[in-house]
């Protein structure tokens, strides 16, 4: 593959992590749009593989990234690559002596660091490849320690743990530009957090639906099944303004039973503001509210720049709205009595979903996005289950397995369009015929399918110990 002669146009190597694989595609998309950037890989790009090449980029642009991304290690200036060490060679020594030069003087400080992946090499065979590399005309002194400089070897020996090769199958050289905010994943850790609950948001995947959402400072964003906060948090942390609802009052104003193991109830100022001031983030809250997500509360218009959410599916959380069955027992118009607490009803997984995209092209601006989970049986799923709105255009999909037949999917949808008051006939008759635009009324059922699958895998590991019984223990 040809090397880019010139310094704004260089190919860079993009190390990713090995967690949450189907979401990096869509969080690196999004973050390359932010900057108006197009994805343009390398050839033979493998989207599973740990190491993807970009081109088209500069290195503000690779710095950008990098300062946001959770499922990337790091980011290197590319300067040779090869199947073999002798093809790293010749590729390094074409590579433009102009683009080397200027951290090669004999003023700076360097050092080389090895990466393997799917393989751990002793620390003498990882001096043994330094040295090979002795041909590249380092003039600068080595500094381990505070180096001006830093550059990798990078060894990529295949993705399968039990068929390890004896060589590696690529290998990679280049300049270190920046590393990625994995670090994140640790220090906004539930496990550490104040105010918690049953179904708080890992941190991990709130950085990536944060970038998935394309959020960015002084955004306004909404969370309308907010819990403890925990999206909250992440958007908050790219500066962007917070604000949320749910129907849970207790959760809303922290008070209740405890979360945490040997707590029994919920401390003074555990709440979604503590939350933030614990990340010094508590200047973008705005507030969250007591509210029923199936009521509007808002007024028309646009208000939003991300709508990022996790609705409950029934599992560890219900799915309720305020409601009753009986709707013929009304209060007259000119009733005035005591306050009281509303009853509430089942809201069905597939109204929800309709009501969050008609919720998000009513208040979205043009450009926004609405990130959430739709959870999936999975020997049911099929494509027209995700559902459709004609002001959102579907921007990723990205599955995370649960167990071996339930899921739930990270669905990003970009607003396109304002809604029209009236569609014309054939939009409507589109929209009739084409099964995204109306509810699926099989998410309705996840519950259901959700537990029936863990009592067959009770009664399948049953069947298994009274067959071994039987057998005398064998």
């Amino acid at each position: 593959m040809a090397i880019h002669c010139s310094r704004i146009c260089l190919q860079y190597l993009i190390h990713l992590a090995q967690d949450n694989v189907d979401f990096r595609l869509p969080e690196i998309r999004s973050l390359l749009s932010l900057r108006g950037k197009p994805f343009d890989p390398g050839e033979n790009f493998k989207e599973k593989s740990p190491f993807w090449l970009l081109n088209g980029l500069s290195e503000e642009d690779v710095n950008s990234i990098m300062a946001r991304t959770v499922c990337a290690k790091s980011a290197f200036e590319l300067w040779g690559h090869g199947r073999t060490h002798s093809e790293l060679r010749n590729t390094l020594l074409k590579y433009p002596t102009e683009n080397m030069s200027p951290f090669l003087q004999k003023d700076s400080t360097y050092k080389i660091n090895v990466y393997t992946f799917n393989k751990t090499l002793e620390f003498e065979d990882r001096i043994k490849k330094i040295d090979a590399m002795e041909y590249l005309s380092f003039e600068g002194r080595v500094n381990l320690r505070n180096p001006k400089h830093i550059f990798c070897l990078l060894e990529d020996y295949g993705t399968d743990p039990n068929d390890i090769p004896d060589e590696p199958l690529y290998i990679y050289f280049g300049r270190w530009i920046a590393d990625g905010q994995r670090e994140l994943i640790r220090s906004h850790s539930v496990k550490n957090r104040h105010f918690i609950g049953n179904t708080s948001m890992d941190a991990g995947l709130s950085f990536i639906m944060a970038n998935h959402a394309r959020v960015k400072a002084h955004d306004l964003v909404y969370d309308p099944f907010v819990g403890t906060g925990s999206l909250l948090v992440a958007c908050s942390h790219f500066g962007a303004y917070v604000c949320g609802t749910d129907i849970d009052y207790n959760t809303i104003h922290g008070i209740g039973k405890a979360s945490r193991k040997n707590q029994k109830w919920r401390g003074p100022d555990e709440n979604i503001r503590a939350n933030l001031r614990q990340y010094g983030s508590e200047k973008l809250y705005v507030d969250v509210l007591v509210s029923d997500a199936s009521k509007p509360i808002w007024r028309d218009g646009v208000l939003f720049d991300a709508i990022i959410t996790d609705p409950p599916y029934g599992i560890r959380e219900s799915t309720r709205r305020t409601g009753s069955q009986k709707d013929s027992v009304k209060p007259s118009e000119d009733y005035i009595g005591d306050s009281h607490v509303p009853v509430s009803m089942a809201y069905h997984l597939s109204d929800i979903f309709t009501d969050l995209l008609n919720f998000s092209a009513q208040h979205l601006v043009i450009g926004g996005r609405l990130v959430y989970w739709l959870p999936i049986y999975r020997p049911e799923y099929c494509e027209e289950m995700v559902p459709l709105n004609a002001c959102l255009r579907l921007v990723s999909n990205c599955e995370q397995t649960l167990s071996s037949h339930t899921s739930r999917r990270l669905i990003t949808m970009e607003k396109i369009k304002e809604p029209e008051n009236f569609l014309s006939l054939t939009d409507a008759l589109a929209h009739l015929s084409d099964p995204h635009f109306s509810p699926y009324q099989g998410h309705n059922a996840f519950r259901e399918k959700y537990f029936s699958g863990i009592s067959k895998r009770t009664l399948t590991g049953k069947e298994e110990t009274n067959k071994m019984a039987a057998n005398g223990g064998e």
